[in-house]
């Protein structure tokens, strides 16, 4: 029977994105932070969603427009029939001049009201918090707000990413607020990362295709080595945004392989698993595939 994500993952592809979430992310590089803006754009409008992008302030209009349809200018029509909004925080708080709390979540509230009733399925918005010093905003406000925010997108279709420059802001507030989101994201789009679920398995984030196989395989013999006493391996790939043949077959080779182990078990989403079994999964006595199904 395949097992129910729980919704407990905090580091996520852009891709994984759905409504309803509150995302962090960093960005220290000026060339970086298009490419998930980019992305949550495109996704928003494929959706069917309504997309507010609120950039930092001191971009020109013009760039951020050329950026976000780089490198077609395919997001023409969505803005000409208002489906793609570029605003700013100003604008959203207007006729208010002074930054509130309250003020700016009653509006995205009534935006997110006004984009169903257009027909959109929801609205997600792009903020990047430069919005704090071109207002000058009290930082402890913003974060309160950060941190408070949880009616704007409990059972609403709703989502929002929150992207914050390493260079402007103190590292204790960008670290405060990486944590205090229910989500973060991944920087830069095609990266890999790893990381250690509660109850010890290897999850990949993020690409795992030509360019990071080497990587991924690595990962992979590292946790074979550190699991042999217990002679079990989880490996969860319900992160990952893509997962390349290469990759896959590298799985299954070590799987096969391991023969100082019980159980491999490969957490997987549908497809994931329809993938691994075409190669020959059901054919590695140890391996175990459990699909995880998710809510959306």
């Amino acid at each position: 029977m395949p097992a129910r994500d729980t919704g407990s993952d905090h580091l996520i592809p852009v891709q994984h994105l759905r409504p309803g979430d509150h995302a962090f992310v960093g960005y220290g590089d000026d060339e970086v932070r298009w490419e998930v803006v980019a992305a949550f754009v495109r996704l928003g409008l494929a959706r069917g969603e309504k997309v507010l992008v609120l950039p930092c302030p001191e971009v020109p209009g013009d760039e951020v427009l050329a950026r976000i349809d780089f490198p077609s200018r395919s997001t023409v029509s969505a803005r000409e029939r208002g489906q793609l909004v570029v605003s700013s925080m100003r604008e959203v708080i207007s006729p208010d001049t002074e930054f509130t709390a309250a003020r700016q979540m009653a509006r995205l509230r009534e935006e997110t009201d006004r984009a169903t009733d257009e027909g959109y399925v929801g609205l997600r918005a792009f903020i990047d918090m430069g919005w704090v010093a071109a207002l000058g905003a009290d930082v402890e406000v913003m974060m309160r707000r950060e941190t408070s925010a949880h009616a704007l997108f409990a059972g609403r279709p709703y989502t929002e990413i929150c992207a914050y420059d390493r260079r402007r802001f103190d590292r204790s507030v960008v670290t405060g607020m990486e944590r205090a989101h229910p989500r973060t994201l991944l920087e830069r789009l095609g990266s890999l990362r790893t990381a250690r679920d509660p109850d010890g398995a290897l999850c990949f984030i993020g690409e795992a295709d030509v360019a990071n196989q080497d990587a991924f395989t690595r990962s992979l013999k590292i946790a074979l080595a550190h699991t042999a006493p217990a002679r079990r391996l989880t490996v969860d790939l319900t992160r990952l945004h893509f997962l390349s043949v290469g990759c896959a077959v590298g799985l299954l080779t070590l799987a096969h392989q391991a023969v100082g182990h019980d159980l491999v078990e490969v957490r997987c989403d549908h497809g994931q698993r329809r993938m691994l079994r075409r190669l020959g999964g059901g054919t590695v006595p140890l391996l175990v595939l459990t699909e995880v199904v998710r809510p959306w």
